[in-house]
């Protein structure tokens, strides 16, 4: 499926270009409280309307969308579907009756888009979206389908989060490290339009790369945490290569879940040492050292980023780890940037309730594929 327009809104800002380098340079967009008891995190700047969060959400949404159907040139009514995930949104704090799937369908409406589909799988659930609006396109139930992720921090969402004692007492996210200690949450929403190259090919369309592979999986652990071994997690890496006719020497980069929590890099790193091994050449980062884990926008907001590494060949630093756990065995880029070579390669994420879904990127035009519908 090709990738023809992007746009994010994270607490580093809004701009493709402008995130992208603040990521480089190491900029953390977490922020310490205001002195209300919240624990740090990685807010917009940008509160949105002064209603219920439904309306924020809404609002949100409508901006981010609109800024990635602007980045593809492409008008909404020239999209079939909008795939909207979010991990129930503000659904626990708005007063009024209102479903995840009425949040999805008033942004569809807003946009001009005639369908809609919601997804809501944890922290899985931007990634999920992705998966499906392909699935979609894949079956020929459409040809252009607008997906992406988005999710606020509500009060709902941080004090389930307190109960579950995921939050980082040491106030920063440390993937991967030996002294990791929790994450931290952030806002944001993301959004990727998905065309047919048949389709794009038709408008003229700039394809910015490929979405050449999906895979998911539910190891079924329990509500909350994973399955330590990782063994979910490599069924949907492996799903995603053999949909994507990859092989794992061809992943150059990895856009790690990285939430900092002991449980979750523990089945993460369990993962790319069965998959992978010691001896890959991949490179693994992630951003919610930086962006804060923003929940059901995770995987929208990965995906653009691992797409921007592709394209730029680099990575950006981890700036809070400093001793990388040994299960790790793959090349972590830490203190600083670290460029690559290579046009493959995959965004995880590990969702609460067991969800695991591996996406597969290229920012090349695979020859084999020109022509082709897909």
């Amino acid at each position: 499926m090709c990738i023809t327009g992007m746009g994010w809104t994270t607490a580093l800002g809004d701009g493709l270009d402008e995130v992208w380098q603040r990521l480089t340079d190491g900029r953390v967009g977490i922020r310490e409280s205001t002195g209300d008891g919240r624990p740090p995190a990685a807010l917009l700047t940008d509160d949105g309307p002064a209603g219920p969060p439904s309306e924020r959400q809404i609002a949100l949404a409508v901006t981010t969308a609109t800024a990635a159907l602007r980045d593809a040139g492409c008008p909404a009514g020239d999209v079939d579907t909008l795939v909207l995930g979010s991990s129930l949104g503000p659904h626990l704090d708005d007063a009024a009756e209102i479903s995840p799937h009425d949040l999805t369908s008033a942004v569809a409406a807003q946009l001009g888009v005639p369908g809609a589909v919601s997804v809501s799988t944890a922290c899985s659930s931007g990634a999920d979206a992705l998966a499906a609006g392909a699935a979609l396109l894949t079956g020929g139930e459409a040809d252009r389908c607008l997906c992406g992720g988005i999710d606020l921090l509500t009060e709902s969402k941080l004090l389930g989060h307190r109960a579950l004692g995921t939050l980082a007492a040491s106030g920063t996210v440390r993937p991967f490290d030996t002294d990791r200690d929790g994450t931290l949450f952030g806002e944001g929403a993301g959004f990727l339009l998905l065309e047919t190259r048949a389709a794009a090919t038709a408008r003229g369309a700039r394809i910015l790369g490929e979405l050449r592979g999906w895979g998911a999986s539910n190891d079924g652990t329990g509500p909350t945490a994973p399955d330590e071994t990782g063994a979910g997690a490599v069924l949907a890496v492996r799903r995603a290569l053999a949909r994507g006719g990859a092989d794992t020497q061809d992943i150059a980069v990895i856009n790690a879940h990285g939430t900092g929590t002991r449980a979750n890099d523990t089945a993460e790193a369990a993962c790319y040492g069965t998959v992978f091994g010691p001896r890959s050449r991949a490179l693994v980062f992630a951003t919610k050292p930086a962006l804060g884990h923003t929940l059901g926008a995770t995987g929208a907001l990965e995906a653009i980023a691992l797409l921007l590494a592709l394209r730029h060949g680099t990575v950006p630093p981890l700036p809070h780890t400093r001793t990388v756990m040994p299960e790790l065995a793959l090349a972590l880029a830490t203190d600083r940037p670290r460029e690559f070579t290579g046009s493959l390669g995959i965004s995880l994420t590990l969702g609460f309730g067991g969800f695991n879904t591996c996406l597969l990127l290229t920012a090349d035009e695979p020859p084999s594929a020109v022509g082709g519908a897909a």
